[in-house]
C-alpha cells in the first residue's frame, strides 16, 4: 500500500492536530478510524495495523489492560487481530484465545521472553539490566505455538534467575514456525545501539535473522515519546536498508485506555512496594502506553508507515488452533494378558465379592451398568489410575479419606476402594457423578494424610514419568475490599479512612461482591462515592485494578497427569518451593481435556491414624477404624453435647449449638447436619428438627414424595433428592434429571421454565412423561417444583456430605473412647500453630486432662501419652528440628536415660546440637528430670558443653585427661557442681515458657482470673484466626467484640497531625490479637495502656482476606477495675469459728472494690461480708489463704 509522501504528511499533520482542512470538524466528531480513513484514502482502503507488542493483565503488577476489554478495544478501532505478548509467561493466552474468537478477532499468541546474555544456565555473569534482553515472539502456526510453549518452559525449568530466561541454543532448538520481533529498549539490538555499538548491533541482527529465516525477523520501531526512541529508531531504519531486515511498528501496551495511565500507575507502585508521592521510583512517563488506534500509530510513524503495515501482515501470516475437550487420559499399564477394560472388570468383580457377598445380582447389575457407561466414555484408564495410586496408599500405610464429592455415589468406586462409602446404604447416585447425557470428565478427589501427601504425588512421579506430572497453578486476584486497601496505601491515604471505606463492600458467602455490586446494595456507599471526591476518585482508581491477577501460588491439591511430556500441552512454570507448575490454571487445564486429580491433604486423616497408633502403644489394642460401629448410641449422644472440639466439620461455635439442638440419633442425622449448616439451608433447620422430633407431623405433598423425603423428615437437603424427585414424579431419566439439577443450581431461567412444562406435563417427543401421567396433580406438581427450584441453589451433594460425616463420626468416636490419645494426636497435627495448641491444651483442661511439660527422658517429637496425661512435645520447642528430636529419643532408647546434664552434652551434641538449643530446652522445663532447678541449669550449662566439647578435641589429638583415668566415683569430683542460686520465680518460668514454646505450660497468668476473664468476654483470641478451610474468621468484620487478656506489647506511632497512637498485642489464655488505638481513644485510655497490665478491651472487629483479625478499640478497662468476689470455704460452722480471728486479721491487711462471700458446708451457710471488708484480690492475698485454708477453698470469681 504504497501512497505518496505528501497524503503521508497530510495524514500525520491531521492525526497531531497540527493543520486544518474543508470537514475536519465532522471528520474528528467520529472515533471511527476507518470513517475517518475513507475521508483520506477513499472507500477502498483496508485497515493496516494489529497491536503486536501488548502485555495484558498477566503481565503480572506490570500490565492492568484486561483481556476481555483489550479485544473489545481492538474491535472498536476496527481491527480484525491482535496479539498477546506477557513478559516471560503464557498465563492468558488460553482466555485471550476464547476471547478474540468470540469477538471475531484473529488471536496473535506470543511471549515477549527474556534471553540470557551467553547460557541460560549462567548465574551472575553480569548484573543489572544486562542480565537478560527483551525478545517478541510470535506463532505463525500450530507448530509454532508448540514450540513457544516450549521455550517458555525452558526458561523457567532451565534458566530462572531474577527472569525466566532462554538463551540461543534453546532459540535454536525451538525457532520453527515463530516470528521474532527485536523488542523494546530492552531488546539486544537496541541495547547495543544505546551503547553506541552499532556493529555489534548488526551482528546480532543478521544472527536472529539467520536463526528465525529472512522473513521471521524484525526490527521493531516503538515510539513513546522517550528522546532515547527517536535516536535508536533513526538507526533501526539504516540498519534495516543496510541489512535488508524488514522494520515493524508496535506500541508497548500495558494499559487499555490513554486515561488508564493513572491507575497503572498505581499498579507499578504496588509491584515495587512505593507510594505515588515517592521520587524515585519506577514510572512509565508520557502516558502512551495504551491500545492506540491505526490513525494514531500512522502518525507517530510517518516516516515508516511500511513498519507499521508489516504489522498486518504478521498477523494475516499468524493462525493458531487451539483444541478444547478431546481427551488426553495417560495410558495405565495393566499385567500381561489384560488390556485395560478387562484388568478393570477383574477387579471390579473381586471388590463385589469382597463389598457385597449376599448380592443377589442387583448389585451386579448395577456395577454392569456404571462400567458400560465408564468405557463408552472413555475412561477406563482413567479409573486404574486413580485405583493404582489409591492402592499404592493402602499397601503403604498412608491414610485414605472415605471419599470425597459425587464419586462416593459410584458402586465402581466402591468396589475398587476408590471410596468407602457404600453407595446402596445411604442412596447415592452413580449419575451424580458421571452423567451419561453430560459428557465431562470425571472428578475423583481424593483426601490422604497431610504429612504424606507428597509422597503419593512422588508416586504417581516415578510411575508416569517426573516429566509427565506436574502440579496446577493458580493465581490471586485483587478482590473489592483488598484493591481499595492496596490503592488507599499507595495513594497515603490514612488508614482508618480507608479501612472505613472498604468495610463499605458487603459480605456474601462463597463469593466476592464487587465494587460496582457494593454501590447497588450500599446506599451509604453509594452516596459517599457521589459526593467526595477524593472517595470518588479512589473508587475510580480501584475499580479499573479490581480483579487484576497480583500473584501466582500453587493450587492446594490440582495434578496434572499428561500422556506425554507436560510441556507438549501446557507451558510450564516453577511454585516458590521450585515445584514445576503449569502455567495454566485448573478450569483450563479442563478446558484443554487433561487429565487433572486432586490430591487434597486433610490433617483430620493424620490425627486418626496417629490417635491410632498412640491407642495401641498405650493399650495394646489395634483399632480398625472402618469397623467401627458407626451407630453407637454413646458416641452420638457426646454429639449432642455440643462439645465438639477437635471433631471435624462440627467444632465451631455455630455447629457446637446446632449439634446441642439436633441431637443426632444415627450416622443420616450427621450428614443432614453437614449439608443443613450452611448459609440458605439453615433456614430449614427448624422445619427438619421439629420433623425428627415428631416423625408424624411430617406431610407429603403426594405420595411419591414420601420414599424420597422420608430420611430427612420432609425436607429437601441433597441435590441428589431433586434428581430423585424429578426422576420418579416426572419420569425422567437419571441422566436428564441431573441437567435439570445443573440449571436449577446455576439458576439457568430459560432452561428451569422450558422443565417446568416437561416436568408437570411431560413431553412425549423427549420421552418425558410428567407427572400429571403419574396421577400427580399439575398444581401439587408446580408446588413441588417451585420448591425444589428454591432449594436446588443451596442443596447439598450427599455423597460429599456422607463421607466428611464418615470422618466426623470417626473423630467423635476416638475422642469419646480414647480421649487422652485423640487430644495428643490432635495437638500434634497443629504443632506449627500456638494458638490453636493452646485453644486445645484449654480443652484438655476442661476433659480432666492434665498436659506435662516437655521432657527429654520421657517426652517424643509430638504430643505422647503418659497414662492420663499428655506429654509436650519435644518438636514443639524454637529452634529444635524434627530430626534432631528423632536421634536425642533413639540414643535414649539404645542407652538409656539421661542422667545429667553432662551425660545429655556428652551422648547428644555432636548431632547438631547447640548451646542456644540446650539453652531453650532448659526454659521449656525438658530438663527438669536431670536433676536441679531451670535458673541453676542456666547457670552451669555454657561450662557444662564447653568441657564436653574440650574432653572431644583432647581424645582426637589423643591426649588423656585426668577425667579419662579417674574412677566412676572420682568422677563426679569433676563434675560441674550446680550452684545454690535456687529456682526463678513462676512468673519468670512463665516467662521462658512463653518465649521458647509461644504458650504457657506449668500455668498461666490469666489462669487465677479466669472465672472473671470468662464472665467480661464476648471471644477469645482464637475467634480471630483466620481459618483456610472455612475461608474466614469466626468473628464477623464490622461486629463490636469483647476480648480480655495482657498487654505484651505496645507499639507507639505517631499521625501525621503528630497525635499519639498505639498498637498492641494483647494475649489471653489461648493466643493473642493485634488491637489498635487511635489517637481519640489513647487520650482517653492511655494511662491504662502499660505493657504487662491485664485488661478488658471493646471495640470493632476488622477482617481482611486471608489475614487474622483486629480489634480497633472504643474501650479499655483494667481487670482490677472489675469487681470480683472472693470465696473462703470452711467444711463446718466449728472449723469457720474458730479460723475466724485469724481470717479477719489478714483481710483487715487488704483494702480493695474486690467482695468476701464466707461459705460453710455444714451446716450449709453463705455470709456476703460488708462492704468495708473488701479487699484486693491479688496473688498475694489469695497465695496466703491457700497456704491457710487450702487451695481448693479459696476460689476468685
Amino acid at each position: 500500500m504504497k501512497r505518496n509522501s505528501a497524503l503521508r504528511l497530510l495524514w500525520y499533520r491531521h492525526s497531531q492536530h497540527l493543520t486544518d482542512f474543508p470537514g475536519e470538524s465532522i471528520i474528528r466528531k467520529t472515533a471511527n478510524t476507518s470513517v475517518r480513513y475513507t475521508y483520506f484514502f477513499g472507500k477502498d482502503t483496508i485497515m493496516a495495523f494489529t497491536h503486536l507488542h501488548v502485555h495484558t493483565e498477566f503481565s503480572l503488577l506490570d500490565g492492568s489492560n484486561k483481556i476481555k476489554e483489550y479485544v473489545k478495544r481492538v474491535k472498536e478501532l476496527g481491527m480484525d487481530s491482535a496479539a498477546i505478548t506477557d513478559h516471560g509467561v503464557m498465563y492468558g493466552v488460553i482466555d485471550f484465545y476464547k476471547a478474540a474468537k468470540a469477538e471475531g478477532i484473529n488471536p496473535v499468541i506470543g511471549c515477549e521472553v527474556y534471553v540470557a546474555p551467553h547460557s541460560r544456565f549462567d548465574r551472575e555473569l553480569t548484573g543489572g539490566e544486562d542480565r537478560y534482553y527483551h525478545l517478541v515472539l510470535l506463532a505463525e502456526n500450530n507448530t509454532g505455538y508448540a514450540n513457544l510453549v516450549k521455550i517458555v518452559s525452558k526458561g523457567f525449568t532451565e534458566g530462572y534467575y531474577y527472569r525466566p530466561r532462554v538463551d540461543f541454543e534453546v532459540l535454536e532448538q525451538y525457532h520453527e514456525g515463530i516470528i521474532a520481533l527485536s523488542a523494546c529498549l530492552a531488546g539486544e539490538v537496541p541495547r547495543y545501539i544505546q551503547k553506541g555499538l552499532v556493529d555489534e548491533a548488526k551482528k546480532v541482527a543478521l544472527k536472529y535473522q539467520t536463526l528465525f529465516g529472512k522473513d521471521n525477523y524484525f526490527l521493531e520501531l516503538q515510539d513513546h515519546g522517550i528522546p532515547t526512541q527517536q535516536s535508536v529508531n533513526s538507526v533501526l531504519l539504516r540498519m534495516s536498508k543496510e541489512l535488508d531486515i524488514p522494520l515493524v511498528a508496535t506500541n508497548d501496551v500495558h494499559y487499555t485506555y490513554a486515561e488508564d495511565a493513572q491507575p497503572h500507575d498505581i499498579l507499578l507502585c504496588l509491584q515495587t512496594g512505593k507510594k505515588v508521592a515517592d521520587e524515585d521510583r519506577m514510572r512509565y512517563e508520557g502516558g502512551q502506553y495504551y491500545v492506540k488506534s491505526e490513525e494514531e500509530m500512522k502518525g507517530l510513524f510517518p516516516y515508516a508507515w511500511e513498519a507499521v503495515e508489516n504489522t498486518q501482515r504478521i498477523a494475516d501470516r499468524c493462525h493458531v488452533e487451539i483444541e478444547f475437550g478431546h481427551y488426553k487420559v495417560p495410558h495405565y499399564e495393566v499385567p500381561q494378558g489384560y488390556d485395560s477394560w478387562s484388568y478393570l472388570n477383574k477387579l471390579c468383580q473381586d471388590g463385589m465379592k469382597e463389598r457385597y457377598p449376599q448380592d443377589d445380582g442387583t448389585l451386579h447389575q448395577r456395577m454392569e451398568y456404571e462400567l458400560d457407561i465408564i468405557r463408552s466414555m472413555g475412561f477406563v484408564d482413567y479409573f486404574l489410575i486413580v485405583w493404582d495410586y489409591i492402592n499404592f496408599c493402602r499397601e503403604n500405610g498412608i491414610a485414605v479419606g472415605p471419599g470425597r464429592g459425587s464419586a462416593a455415589g459410584s458402586i465402581v468406586s466402591y468396589c475398587l476402594k476408590i471410596t468407602n462409602i457404600d453407595p446402596i446404604k445411604y442412596s447415592l447416585l452413580f449419575e451424580r457423578f458421571l452423567n451419561p447425557e453430560r459428557v465431562s470428565m470425571p472428578d475423583i478427589d481424593v483426601d490422604f494424610c497431610f504429612e504424606r501427601r507428597q509422597e503419593v504425588i512422588d508416586y504417581v512421579g516415578r510411575k508416569y514419568g517426573a516429566d509427565k506430572v506436574v502440579q496446577i497453578v493458580t493465581f490471586g486476584t485483587m478482590a473489592a475490599k483488598g484493591v481499595i486497601r492496596d490503592v488507599g496505601r499507595v495513594m497515603d491515604l490514612p488508614y482508618a479512612y480507608v479501612d472505613r471505606i472498604a468495610k463499605m463492600i458487603p459480605n456474601e458467602q462463597n463469593q466476592g461482591v464487587s465494587i460496582d455490586k457494593a454501590l447497588e446494595m450500599n446506599p451509604e456507599f453509594k452516596t459517599l462515592y457521589q459526593e467526595d471526591e477524593q472517595v470518588h476518585n479512589l473508587i475510580n482508581m480501584c475499580k479499573r485494578l479490581e480483579g487484576l491477577p497480583r500473584h501466582t501460588s500453587m493450587h492446594a491439591a490440582g495434578v496434572v497427569i499428561c500422556p506425554e511430556e507436560a510441556d507438549n500441552f501446557v507451558p510450564l512454570s516453577r511454585g516458590s518451593d521450585g515445584s514445576v507448575t503449569t502455567q495454566f490454571p485448573m478450569t483450563t487445564i479442563e478446558e484443554l481435556g487433561l487429565l487433572k486429580m486432586d490430591f487434597l491433604g486433610l490433617r483430620t486423616l493424620t490425627v486418626i491414624q496417629n490417635a491410632v497408633k498412640l491407642i495401641e502403644k498405650s493399650t495394646g489394642v489395634r483399632i480398625d477404624i472402618d469397623a467401627i460401629d458407626y451407630n453407637d448410641p454413646a458416641v452420638l449422644s457426646s454429639l449432642g453435647t455440643g462439645r465438639t472440639e477437635g471433631v471435624f466439620q462440627l467444632e465451631s461455635g455455630g455447629m457446637k449449638s446446632f449439634m446441642k439442638e439436633l441431637k443426632p440419633q444415627s450416622l443420616e442425622d450427621v450428614i443432614a447436619g453437614i449439608s443443613l449448616y450452611r448459609p440458605g439451608p439453615m433456614d430449614f433447620i427448624p422445619k427438619y428438627i421439629k420433623g425428627k422430633n415428631n416423625p408424624d407431623s411430617v406431610t407429603y405433598e403426594c405420595p411419591q414424595l414420601e420414599p424420597i423425603l422420608a430420611p430427612t423428615y420432609g425436607c429437601i437437603v441433597y441435590q441428589e433428592q431433586v434428581m430423585q424427585i424429578v426422576r420418579d414424579l416426572g419420569g425422567y431419566t437419571m441422566g436428564r434429571s441431573d441437567l435439570v439439577r445443573r440449571a436449577m443450581s446455576k439458576k439457568k431461567q430459560y432452561v428451569m421454565e422450558q422443565e417446568r412444562k416437561n416436568f408437570t406435563y411431560g413431553n412425549p417427543e423427549e420421552g418425558v412423561p410428567g407427572c400429571v401421567a403419574n396421577g400427580i396433580d399439575a398444581k401439587v406438581a408446580d408446588h413441588i417444583y417451585d420448591t425444589m427450584m428454591d432449594f436446588a441453589k443451596y442443596a447439598f451433594n450427599k455423597s460429599h456430605a456422607a463421607c466428611y460425616a464418615v470422618v466426623a463420626y470417626q473423630t467423635a468416636y476416638l475422642k469419646y473412647y480414647h480421649p487422652v490419645e485423640f487430644m495428643a494426636a490432635l495437638m500434634t497435627s497443629v504443632i506449627d500453630n500456638p494458638s490453636k495448641v493452646s485453644e486445645y491444651i484449654v480443652t484438655c483442661r476442661s476433659m480432666g486432662i492434665q498436659i506435662l511439660p516437655p521432657d527429654i527422658n520421657l517426652g517424643e517429637k509430638g504430643f505422647s501419652v503418659s497414662g492420663n496425661q499428655i506429654r509436650y512435645a519435644l518438636t514443639a520447642i524454637k529452634s529444635v528440628g524434627g530430626p534432631l528430636i528423632e536421634a536425642v529419643v533413639a540414643e535414649r532408647n539404645a542407652r538409656g536415660p539421661y542422667k545429667n546434664l553432662a551425660d545429655f552434652a556428652s551422648r547428644v551434641t555432636d548431632r547438631d546440637m547447640n548451646k542456644r538449643i540446650v539453652e531453650h530446652f532448659i526454659k521449656a522445663g525438658a530438663m527438669d528430670s536431670l536433676g536441679g532447678t531451670r535458673k541453676q541449669l542456666l547457670s552451669v550449662y555454657l561450662q557444662v558443653i564447653d568441657g564436653v566439647q574440650q574432653n572431644r578435641k583432647n581424645n582426637l589429638a589423643g591426649q588423656i585427661s585426668l577425667f579419662d583415668i579417674a574412677s566412676e566415683d572420682a568422677k563426679v569430683d569433676y563434675e560441674v557442681s550446680l550452684p545454690d542460686v535456687g529456682e526463678y520465680s513462676k512468673e519468670m518460668k512463665l516467662a521462658f515458657e512463653k518465649e521458647v514454646l509461644g504458650i504457657y505450660i506449668s500455668g498461666h497468668p490469666l489462669e487465677e482470673y479466669q472465672e472473671l476473664w470468662r464472665k467480661n468476654i464476648t471471644n477469645t483470641t482464637a475467634d480471630f484466626v483466620w481459618n483456610e478451610e472455612s475461608g474466614g474468621t469466626i468473628v464477623a468484620d464490622g461486629t463490636s467484640a469483647t476480648i480480655g487478656g495482657m498487654i505484651a506489647e505496645k507499639k507507639i506511632k505517631y499521625t501525621k497531625n503528630e497525635k499519639v497512637m498505639a498498637f498492641l498485642q494483647v494475649e489471653d489464655l489461648v493466643g493473642s490479637i493485634e488491637v489498635i488505638v487511635f489517637p481519640r481513644d489513647y487520650e482517653k485510655f492511655g494511662s491504662n495502656i502499660v505493657e504487662d497490665s491485664k485488661v478488658f478491651i471493646k471495640g470493632r472487629v476488622s477482617v481482611e482476606e486471608d489475614k487474622d483479625g483486629k480489634l480497633i478499640c472504643e474501650r479499655i478497662t483494667p481487670f482490677e477495675q472489675i469487681p470480683r468476689k472472693l470465696w473462703i470455704k470452711f467444711p463446718a460452722k466449728e472449723v469457720y469459728e474458730s479460723k475466724k480471728e485469724e481470717l479477719f486479721g489478714v483481710l483487715r491487711e487488704s483494702e480493695g472494690r474486690d467482695s468476701v462471700v464466707i461459705y460453710v458446708e455444714n451446716p450449709k451457710a453463705m455470709n456476703p461480708l460488708p462492704a468495708n471488708w473488701n479487699v484486693d484480690a491479688k496473688e498475694g492475698l489469695v497465695g496466703r489463704l491457700r497456704d491457710l485454708y487450702g487451695e481448693e477453698n479459696v476460689k476468685v470469681v
